[in-house]
């Protein structure tokens, strides 16, 4: 499957009292090509929807943390943000790490995430996570209850 049919697959719309109400829940994202998700969040930036995190999201999913407001964004107990640098592929497939796009990304992330991500040794290789309690002192907390949405 490709990354923006992954991103659309774990992406799911609960229509509310109207479009403006509408919420979309990421709930098993394990990331694909940068551009595709930039291009993807400024769209979903411009209808004013907010996204509830309830479940993985890793990698360029992460960057709904910087394309909308922070007050447009709320996680559940369930949600789990996984980071790590940009790579590009190499001879042999092999992850080759790619410093420009890792600090646009870096430095495109809400300033308490940039901490966090900054106090574990930054973006490299190796995935780190940011969950629970954590994760909840950066976001608010939404519960979802059927096609409504509540934020602590």
């Amino acid at each position: 499957m490709k990354p923006f049919t992954l991103l659309l697959a774990s992406a799911s719309m609960f229509a509310c009292a109207d479009d403006s109400h509408a919420v979309v829940r990421i709930a098993n994202d394990r990331g694909g090509l940068i551009q595709r998700y930039l291009d993807r969040y400024e769209e979903l930036n411009e209808t004013g929807q907010t996204v509830v995190i309830d479940g993985l999201c890793a990698s360029a999913c992460t960057i709904v943390l910087a394309k909308l407001p922070t007050d447009r964004v709320c996680v559940t107990e369930r949600a789990n943000l996984a980071f790590h640098a940009a790579w590009d592929l190499g001879p042999g497939g092999r992850h080759i790490t790619n410093r420009e796009a890792t600090r646009m990304i870096y430095s495109m992330y809400p300033a308490p995430v940039r901490s966090w991500i900054s106090g574990r040794g930054g973006l490299s290789p190796h995935t780190i996570f940011l969950r629970g309690a954590q994760l909840q002192t950066i976001f608010a907390r939404c519960y979802l209850d059927s096609a409504v949405f509540l934020r602590s």
